[in-house]
């Protein structure tokens, strides 16, 4: 197996094979994209065509594609999904993301496997039994810190994999059923209704109100720059961008953003490094300066990183306010002016919260400087001012026209260094050109020699020549000219050579690049760590049963999309703490108990109870929607 405990990857998410090459160019050491089918997006299905496009380019960078096939499968699904992983191996896909054990079970080509979040890796002897059995890489659990990320990573020789950027799931990830049991979309089947983005209020076991009509199950996004050093230091070695619904300036922006900070810890600019290389081959240059900011998010957080800190919610509203740029000081029946140091363009989308505190949104029609700032011309409705925006109102962008423009345009370019040496041979000339990791070629010409008659202009020519490296993946980073004596050599003949140098190099490093391969799994048969499964076991099919059973799981629950769990059981577990939130927490207020809450949506009621010793929350409820799910699922 190769060790890649020296390589740092970053993964970006690809929502079809075009955003998955933009985010190759962009910097991306690998890209993850979903199938035609069970990829837990089911909004983001992509042909075995597509998914074999997305490879050829990435490959040429030494990148890989990663496959996500992470929902829960049915009995009757499974050999479509085998045959599925089949098609993806063949198109070049170098990985699988999985998270149903079945199908660990089938007789699948000799792919890498990843565990995907939805496994819920967050302790050592949960990350050494996926190892065991045959996982190479895995994402661990958002909810870690610093120090639980290195236990983990002292006991195993996996790829580590975090998530360093995007939305947070509230709930461990694989252990959310909220959904399901609302709406009848499985956030394991790739369906998620996203019900913790929805309104609740709470109550405490009294009735009486702590918060009304808030986003209170809804997180800021997930930021990590600051952090990029220390999870390097604790064993991280692939960085995951979320986003596989995300648009194509999210793609670009935040993957040229990390691309740019691993770059810089690599180079020593934010810390020592040792002996970490890049996953991939080539170096960037942007177009534009990388901004997070302008993209969508809640706001930011480090979550659990450097253990628990406030205000990790987002709970005023789950869309994207953007940055505060101003404050309104004057309103008229068409227009408004704003107070502010920024640069507004016309098509500039702002925000700001009424009175409701609701996020009310308005597109600029026209911006015109004024001495403070500008006057803003909205595009209206009904011929006014957006209702609810007054003087002393701040205003947030959330479309930067300008910035965008950028992003729409060719904003980034990706070339592999490379090193280009002419030497006679004994009929005409041979030029090798070796790449950044010593794959290389040579190509060879008949040519007469000629001398130069003016050495000095000769060199500089065929350095020119030879340089001519614009329509190809390459940089020319050295050229060295070993000849005798310097020679006249017509443009035609160089310029053939260094065509044939490079298709040459083409063929080499395609011919080197070796496709990961799955890792055996132990023999005999490694034990899990419990040998009891409940429904958070997510076991939905046959083979997922039997994989348990030989790795020695005694009693197997179904899981929850059997819908046989009649009472009340945990929709979600979470370490988001709304007693935290609200300054009710036992362990920060002295004579508190961690008495039940409840939280309300409409007619709709959860129960929230609280395990302290772990630092808990669950949110309980039971099955709205009578369905009862055989394990092998539903006949047709």
């Amino acid at each position: 197996m190769p060790d890649r405990r020296n390589e740092l990857e970053l993964l970006a998410p690809a929502r079809n094979a075009d955003y998955g090459i933009a985010a190759i160019d962009h910097g991306a050491d690998a890209v993850y994209i979903g199938g035609p089918l069970f990829g837990a997006r089911a909004s983001a299905g992509n042909s075995i065509a597509d998914i074999a496009r997305l490879a050829a380019h990435a490959h040429r960078f030494n990148a890989r594609v990663l496959v996500a096939l992470n929902t829960i499968l049915r009995d009757e699904e499974l050999d479509g999904a085998a045959q599925l992983v089949h098609e993806v191996y063949e198109a070049g896909a170098d990985a699988l993301i999985v998270q149903d054990m079945g199908l660990l079970e089938l007789d699948l080509p000799p792919i890498e496997l990843h565990a995907s979040t939805q496994c819920d890796i967050r302790t050592p002897q949960k990350a050494r039994f996926l190892e065991d059995v045959g996982f190479s890489q895995m994402v661990l659990a958002r909810e870690l810190s610093l120090s639980e990320i290195h236990q983990i990573a002292e006991q195993t020789t996996a790829t580590l994999e975090f998530f360093i950027h995007g939305a947070l799931c509230v709930s461990y990830s694989g252990q959310c059923y909220l959904s399901h049991a609302r709406t009848g979309r499985s956030a394991n089947r790739g369906d998620c209704s996203q019900a913790c983005r929805l309104p609740y209020s709470l109550a405490d076991a009294q009735g009486r109100t702590i918060a009304a009509d808030r986003h209170l199950l809804s997180l800021k996004d997930n930021a990590q720059t600051d952090n990029l050093q220390a999870l390097i230091e604790a064993g991280i070695r692939s960085f995951k961008i979320e986003g596989r619904l995300k648009d194509l300036s999210y793609v670009k922006n935040i993957t040229a953003h990390y691309r740019q900070r691993i770059d810089a810890i690599m180079d020593g600019a934010l810390g020592t490094s040792g002996t970490l290389r890049r996953a991939s081959a080539g170096r960037c240059t942007f177009f534009f300066t990388p901004a997070p900011e302008k993209t969508f998010n809640r706001g930011t957080t480090d979550y659990f990183v450097r253990q628990r800190s406030a205000d990790i919610g987002a709970f005023d509203t789950p869309k994207f306010a953007g940055d505060p740029i101003g404050t309104v000081c004057m309103i008229s029946r068409d227009s408004f002016e704003l107070a502010t140091h920024a640069e507004l363009n016309n098509g500039d989308g702002l925000t700001f919260f009424d009175t409701n505190n609701e996020l009310t949104g308005l597109r600029v029609n026209r911006a015109e400087r004024i001495t403070n700032g500008f006057r803003i011309h909205p595009a209206l409705e009904n011929g006014r001012c957006p209702a609810g925006l007054t003087p002393g109102t701040t205003l947030h962008r959330n479309l930067d026209q300008a910035f965008e423009r950028q992003l729409g345009k060719k904003s980034a370019e990706r070339r592999i260094p490379v090193r280009l040496r002419l030497e006679e041979t004994p009929d005409g000339l041979a030029l090798q050109i070796t790449d950044e990791r010593g794959v290389s070629a040579t190509a060879t010409r008949a040519c007469p020699k000629e001398a130069a008659q003016e050495p000095e202009r000769a060199f500089a020519s065929l350095r020119e020549g030879l340089g001519k490296l614009g329509a190809t993946i390459y940089l020319a980073e050295s050229i060295e000219l070993a000849l005798s004596t310097p020679l006249f050599i017509p443009a035609s003949t160089l310029n053939a050579l260094r065509r044939d140098a490079v298709e040459a190099l083409d063929t080499a490093r395609s011919a080197a690049w070796t496709r990961p391969q799955r890792r055996p799994a132990a023999v005999p048969p490694a034990t899990y760590p419990d040998d009891t499964l409940s429904y958070l076991g997510n076991v939905y099919n046959r083979k997922a049963r039997a994989f348990y059973e030989r790795h020695g799981v005694k009693v197997i629950a179904p899981a929850f999309e059997c819908g046989q769990e009649r009472g009340e059981v945990s929709l979600m577990i979470t370490k988001h703490c709304l007693r935290f939130s609200f300054n009710l927490c036992p362990k920060q207020v002295k004579g508190i108990r961690p008495d039940p809450l409840v939280l309300e949506n409409g007619n709709d009621k959860l129960t929230l109870r609280f395990d302290c010793k772990r630092c808990e929350m669950h949110v309980v409820g039971r099955m709205k929607q009578k369905r009862t799910i055989p394990l092998h699922g539903p006949k047709r």
